[in-house]
């Protein structure tokens, strides 16, 4: 069973930066696509970042520039980069697994990843 566990939110004023962190568990890191998902109360989940195994990286539009995402294959883990944060970052954010890589067309959807972490709260007030 592989499990997702993430750490680093909390609560920054516009225009900070957050870090935070996912550490796998289980089975190996492999192939997988790693990414990260936001999900604001009321709105549906939101693709952020992913990261492949050959760390090819890919951004939703609203945070390229500002996030960045990293993996350490040899440590299991998954890093989101956070800086210049405005409010609209608000939510809760989700580290998410794909034991295949499917190609980059599913990278974006909730429905390609295996596993999720139980999230962690980003709060950017004004």
């Amino acid at each position: 069973q592989v499990q997702l566990v993430e750490s680093g939110g909390g609560l920054v004023q516009a225009g900070g930066s957050l870090r935070l962190s996912c550490a796998a568990s289980g089975r190996t890191f492999g192939s997988s696509v790693m990414g990260w998902f936001r999900q604001a109360p009321g709105k549906e989940r939101q693709f952020v970042a992913a990261i492949t195994w050959s760390r090819s990286t890919y951004y939703a539009d609203s945070v390229k520039g500002r996030f960045a995402i990293s993996r350490d294959n040899a440590k299991n883990t998954v890093a989101l980069q956070m800086n210049s944060l405005k409010p609209e970052d608000t939510a809760v954010y989700y580290c998410a697994r794909a034991d295949v890589d499917r190609g980059s067309v599913y990278y974006r959807s909730p429905g390609a990843y295996d596993y999720w972490g139980q999230g962690t709260q980003v709060t950017v007030s004004t």
